[in-house]
């Protein structure tokens, strides 16, 4: 069984003007290269994040992926360039920029590398259309962000863009972005280290309490970043206050806990204790490896706390490094034959 690695993300070395492009006024995300192999994120003139070649050479990538055991990477946009706050034509211009470019760099190595996309999640008319033409040119599914400003994953047209990849097979991987920025989160990393977890734990509850999973199909395949976030941690609070205040929070048709087997979430946690509650909350089947390559907040070897779990038996560690990515990508029959050809080996999962 191959080893599969579902969070990663791409950067492209240049795009287009986007403004130019697009004819919206700025600021625009672009890149200042500094050097062959090292470059900066910008918006507008402030920088973001400084990024190098993993982003955008699939030779560095797959050599990094090699020097980890991992045979095949799932690639999603960088959730800076969404631009669900613009105009549809804007944004659906902007996803189709990024999608082409991440295709191009996954077309170098496609047994190995399974690009997502992005779609202009704001309108689901313009998100269908994106996604369809997207899995027509070779991607495997998509990416989303965890809200639409203030509209959560429970929002109508997120609720009908769902139900579209439900119908047409596509595997859907929520992450969080666009935290709040206040002075308290403003230290230490805190947007990333506090804001996060707690955004991907708040798309989980929109799902489940915002009726989500009650009316589309039992067909969706999503799963959230970063473990799910701290919902793991809080299912009994929250399955207690379904109980107790009906009136407020007992509005799905089901408690929470009877939703545990309609998401998969993968397995960022960084420590084994923390893995260790995220598989007896969810089930061994519903983990998936993950580690958020190439940046710096990643796990790196990917899928290290996995491998080095004591709790977990072979066979549970089989399932997490690439089984359940393997149903859940939908791959055919023969890919872990065409994985063994593309990296000159017979590859299992190291346990």
């Amino acid at each position: 069984m191959p080893v599969i690695d579902i969070h990663s993300h791409n950067v492209p070395c240049g795009w287009p003007d986007l403004q130019t492009e697009t004819g919206g006024d700025g600021p625009w995300p672009w890149l200042r290269v500094t050097s062959e192999r090292e470059a900066m994120i910008m918006i507008g003139d402030q920088e973001f994040r400084a990024i190098d070649d993993r982003c955008w050479n699939a030779s560095a990538r797959l050599a990094d992926m090699d020097a980890d055991g991992v045979d095949m990477q799932v690639v999603s946009p960088t959730p800076v360039f969404f631009s669900y706050h613009r105009s549809v034509a804007e944004s659906s211009r902007i996803a189709a920029i990024f999608n082409d470019l991440a295709a191009q760099m996954c077309a170098e190595a496609p047994d190995r590398l399974v690009p997502f996309c992005q779609v202009p999640l704001a309108d689901p008319e313009a998100a269908c259309r994106e996604l369809d033409r997207c899995l027509a040119n070779g991607h495997a599914g998509v990416e989303i962000g965890n809200h639409v400003g203030d509209r959560d994953l429970d929002d109508p047209g997120v609720v009908e863009f769902l139900q579209h990849c439900a119908s047409v097979g596509a595997p859907v991987f929520v992450h969080p972005w666009d935290m709040p920025t206040t002075p308290r989160t403003s230290r230490w990393m805190a947007q990333w280290l506090i804001g996060m977890p707690a955004e991907t734990h708040l798309s989980v509850l929109a799902m489940i309490l915002g009726g989500v999973f009650d009316q589309v199909s039992s067909d969706l395949r999503i799963c959230f970043a970063h473990g799910g976030g701290s919902f793991a941690m809080w299912l009994g609070r929250t399955e207690n206050a379904w109980h107790q205040r009906p009136d407020l929070v007992g509005v799905s048709e089901l408690p929470p806990s009877a939703y545990l087997d309609r998401f998969s979430v993968d397995s960022v946690v960084f420590d084994e204790p923390a893995l260790r509650l995220l598989v007896e909350t969810m089930g061994v089947e519903r983990v998936m490896m993950g580690s958020d390559f190439p940046y710096p907040l990643g796990e790196r070897p990917a899928g290290s706390v996995v491998r080095g779990s004591t709790f977990l038996s072979d066979v549970d560690k089989q399932a997490i490094l690439g089984q359940n990515a393997m149903r859940w990508l939908n791959a055919p029959a023969g890919t872990a034959r065409m994985i063994s050809t593309a990296t000159g080996s017979p590859q299992e999962a190291q346990v």
